[in-house]
């Protein structure tokens, strides 16, 4: 217990799946935990669980594609906090279509949330961050951001960015003592992919792919690898990419 005690952090996407458990998972550590979404109804429920079990954590509504909303955050975690420690990108959106199939609409959408998004929170957080000396960016990237798969074109590409944004950063933001992480998750049971994991067999086995334990990843597993980057133990883990996914990419 207490493995991020006093630390500050923002977790976006925070109102559901694996959002949800990072935020809960760090605040149980003892983190204050500023839970960000688009979704105020199901962020504010993460907030009020977090407390009703004794942790700390305040709510945010926010669109993570928009400058203007990135400025509000971090100026509410520099008030009401004094300091950032963790910042989790975490939102995210899926499309299932191959690449030529996908209209520019869709695409820049999903590039909005999924890479921009990402950019817009590292710059917005990085001056809280050198303010206090350091801190540790962990930016939620996939299997897809590693491997191919069919039927997913924008999804694939904007993980890959993520993947090498990441590295990028962590050359650019060593000297400030901020550590820079992606985490890709494999197939995990979430909002997002339970239509598809729960559904038509054929459709689990085609989404399961080659992951070499017969279930799909929990939230909680992903979480425990967020924690891990969050707190001091990951200390000289700069840079790296946590692969969570049940051997997905080693089949």
């Amino acid at each position: 217990m207490g493995r991020v005690s006093d630390k500050v952090a923002i977790v976006t996407g925070g109102g559901m799946g694996m959002g949800k458990t990072h935020s809960e998972m760090l605040a149980a550590e003892g983190a204050t935990v500023f839970v960000t979404d688009i979704d105020e109804t199901a962020g504010k429920a993460v907030v009020e669980g977090i407390r009703a079990a004794g942790g700390k954590a305040e709510f945010i509504r926010h669109d993570v594609a928009s400058e203007s909303d990135w400025t509000a955050v971090a100026e509410a975690v520099r008030q009401k906090a004094g300091r950032l420690d963790i910042l989790v990108n975490n939102a995210g959106i899926l499309i299932l279509k191959p690449a030529h199939e996908t209209e520019p609409e869709e695409w820049d959408r999903l590039f909005g949330i999924n890479v921009r998004g990402v950019y817009l929170g590292i710059r917005a957080c990085v001056p809280l961050m050198k303010d206090n000396g350091g801190g540790s960016i962990i930016n939620i990237s996939s299997i897809y951001g590693l491997v191919g798969a069919p039927m997913a074109g924008a999804y694939i590409a904007s993980k890959g960015a993520v993947r090498l944004l990441t590295k990028s950063c962590a050359v650019d933001l060593a000297q400030y003592g901020i550590r820079v992480n992606s985490i890709h998750p494999g197939v995990i049971d979430t909002p997002m992919t339970r239509d598809l994991l729960h559904g038509d067999p054929e459709a689990r086995a085609a989404i399961m792919g080659a992951t070499l334990f017969d279930r799909p990843c929990k939230p909680e597993e992903v979480s425990q690898a967020v924690l891990f980057l969050a707190s001091d133990e990951s200390s000289f883990v700069h840079g790296s990419e946590v692969v969570v996914d049940g051997g997905y990419t080693c089949n």
